[in-house]
């Protein structure tokens, strides 16, 4: 059985390694094949494919867009996209825009709760200045001893009501799914289970996303807990939808689950890579 991972990230978005050392880091762990899905940048892919294929892994190109639906952040997977399509760098580039903005207000918002200098700390993070993101504050928040970890921080400072949390407006889902398939690309909803929806909302996400030609979700994910992804093979297959696995990989020790530790998908479902291998 392969050993499949189609969500991770480098430094090219808000991961911490390389793309070739992501590709390295996965290879040692014994992943056959992988994809980086970088948040809403392409730049990486080029290496991370090279990587890929000195290391003798499979690739898949990927990306990771970041929608609004329903007043919540959601994220959905492209996977096998042309990296060079022209439709989906110019959305690419669209949804970009106002990260730094964003960084700069969050700052504000983290020195009024007493907490100066974290717009320029974060900065210290950043490899890519036009993807500026919460977890870059977060590491930020770590380094100076505010919280322990990473989720810490999300929860204390960077989540809805928090002092330090700053809404943005990202693409809608039309618009993601459209660029998705617009590259030849098949598009995944990322770790379900992580959004705050009802069990209703759910549904009509679920509904919306198939209605476009969404064609899976994440079931085994480091995003999901152990006992959600039971949960999430029963709803692919109760909608139809085919099912994605993958780490959500940043950083060595970040994830609630590295690469050799993340479990295969349940037999019940039906991989999204299924006819790609």
């Amino acid at each position: 059985m392969l050993k499949v991972d189609l969500h991770c990230h480098s430094n090219v978005s808000d991961g911490v390694l390389t793309p070739a050392a992501v590709a390295q880091h996965a290879r040692k762990a014994g992943v056959d094949a992988w994809a980086l899905t970088d948040h809403d940048e392409v730049g990486g892919i080029a290496a991370a494919r090279i990587a890929a294929h000195d290391l003798g892994m499979r690739f898949v190109a990927g990306v990771e867009i970041s929608i609004t639906w329903s007043g919540e952040t959601v994220h959905i997977v492209g996977l096998n996209i042309d990296e060079n399509n022209a439709a989906l760098l110019r959305g690419l580039a669209a949804t970009r825009e106002g990260r730094d903005a964003r960084g700069r207000e969050i700052g504000e918002q983290l020195a009024k709760a007493g907490i100066p200098g974290a717009y320029e700390g974060a900065l210290e993070f950043v490899d890519n200045p036009a993807l500026m993101s919460r977890t870059h504050f977060a590491r930020f928040l770590v380094q100076q001893g505010y919280c322990a970890n990473t989720p810490e921080v999300f929860r204390k400072y960077l989540s809805e009501g928090k002092p330090g949390y700053v809404p943005h407006r990202w693409a809608s889902l039309e618009d993601a799914v459209g660029w998705i398939h617009g590259a030849g690309g098949t598009a995944v909803i990322a770790h379900p289970g992580r959004y705050r929806f009802t069990q209703l909302q759910q549904g009509v996400l679920f509904d919306e996303f198939k209605e476009l030609g969404g064609a899976a979700i994440e079931v085994v994910t480091g995003s999901h807990t152990p006992d959600q992804y039971p949960v999430y093979a029963q709803l692919a297959n109760a909608y139809g939808f085919l099912a994605s696995r993958g780490t959500d990989f940043h950083a060595p020790g970040e994830a609630r689950v590295d690469f050799a530790a993340l479990p295969p998908l349940p037999a019940s479902v039906t991989p999204v890579w299924h006819d790609w291998f």
